[in-house]
């Protein structure tokens, strides 16, 4: 048993996420907690996270710094 009046009291809340997701834990936070993003919500926790090259920007980078690829190599064949 903890002292009475040192510590804070250690209730049952709610909490919830924007997804529709309730679920109950215990905290010493006074009221309800609201969430933007739970894990049953986050693509990483999920699966669905997708990993997109927008626009071409591997291909993009690639040219760029094609040519300072190519000297490398020529500077270390001679």
């Amino acid at each position: 048993m903890p002292k009475q009046g040192v510590h804070p009291q250690y209730d049952e809340i709610t909490v919830k996420c924007a997804c529709g997701s309730n679920f109950k834990t215990r905290s010493t936070h006074k009221g309800d907690i609201v969430l933007e993003i739970c894990s049953a919500c986050h693509p990483f926790f999920t699966g669905k996270q997708k990993l997109v090259d927008t626009a071409g920007r591997i291909e993009r980078f690639r040219r760029k710094f094609a040519d300072t690829e190519a000297k490398k190599a020529a500077a270390t064949t001679k």
